[in-house]
């Protein structure tokens, strides 16, 4: 009997927790086609093309400068609305997107998954990576809008606490990470899921200090501030704020809190997204 010696053998996972990240690995070259693929195809056929990361956010601040700034009157811990809304917006924007995109893995590429064999935790890895240079490129603006207050003389002054961006960055990846393998795991099976996230993610964002400073809550309503800790991106935001412009709430219970919780929720979702990838295609 002849014997043959196979280089890839496709068995069931017997382990909850054997993720095979060495696969993914194995698998690079894949991943960076999936997000260059990302980046090509998202702006592939418009006319302005990747300006449309600079143009999105600008309009969006513009409005809550008019919205929130103007008309509702929110302070802003008297740092310049363009450079607050900014910050806030420019960590929101990428925590949103991983979670959004991600969400929709198991749908979206239904029909790859049920014809070629690669390692299904790819594809959620791309939208993370090549959203980095979405950010980055929004970055650059927040940089440039302050460099035009340094010129006026009246920038923020950046603290120490700027140094943890690296940090605040893969906490931002991880709870979109982590959300969003949870949730495209659970719409596999519940598809209401697909409904709830579209807008539950905009009333998310309203329970975020994106908007508003802590110190708002603090200072005027301080029986509802746990309201607003117990989110996970609260301190993340905060410290990126207190970082770059010189205001901001660091405290750190809040800033472990939602390290581990960013921990906690990854893990889960890398989990379930395990589980779920072993015979989703029978469900889906």
């Amino acid at each position: 009997m002849e014997n043959n010696d196979w280089d890839i053998v496709i068995t069931p996972k017997s382990k909850l927790l054997s993720l095979d990240l060495h696969e993914v690995w194995r698998y690079r070259d894949l991943l960076m086609m999936y997000v260059k693929r990302d980046i090509v195809t998202l702006y592939k056929q418009t006319i302005l093309g990747p300006v449309w990361y600079v143009i999105q956010p600008l309009l969006t601040t513009i409005m809550f400068m008019f919205v929130f700034g103007g008309i509702a009157g929110i302070p802003t811990d008297g740092l310049p609305q363009p450079l607050f809304y900014m910050a806030g917006i420019l960590c929101w924007n990428y925590f949103s997107e991983c979670l959004t995109r991600c969400s929709e893995t198991f749908n979206a590429n239904q029909h790859i998954f049920g014809k070629v064999y690669f390692p299904r935790l790819v594809v959620p890895l791309s939208i993370a990576l090549s959203s980095l240079l979405k950010m980055a490129i929004q970055f650059a603006l927040f940089i440039a809008i302050y460099i035009i207050y340094v010129c006026q003389g009246v920038a923020p002054q950046i603290t120490p606490y700027a140094l943890l961006l690296p940090l605040l960055v893969l906490m931002l990846a991880g709870l979109g990470l982590g959300f969003g393998l949870l949730i495209s795991s659970l719409t596999t099976k519940y598809r209401d899921f697909r409904f709830l996230i579209s807008f539950g993610v905009q009333l998310w964002m309203y329970i975020t200090p994106v908007i508003y400073p802590l110190s708002v809550l603090k200072n005027n309503y301080p029986d509802y501030v746990w309201a607003i800790v117990i989110n996970p991106l609260t301190s993340i935001i905060e410290v990126f704020k207190l970082g770059f412009l010189g205001q901001g709430t660091f405290e750190w219970s809040y800033f472990l809190y939602s390290l581990a919780f960013t921990a906690v929720i990854l893990t889960l979702g890398m989990i379930t997204f395990n589980k779920v990838q072993r015979s989703f295609m029978d469900v889906i």
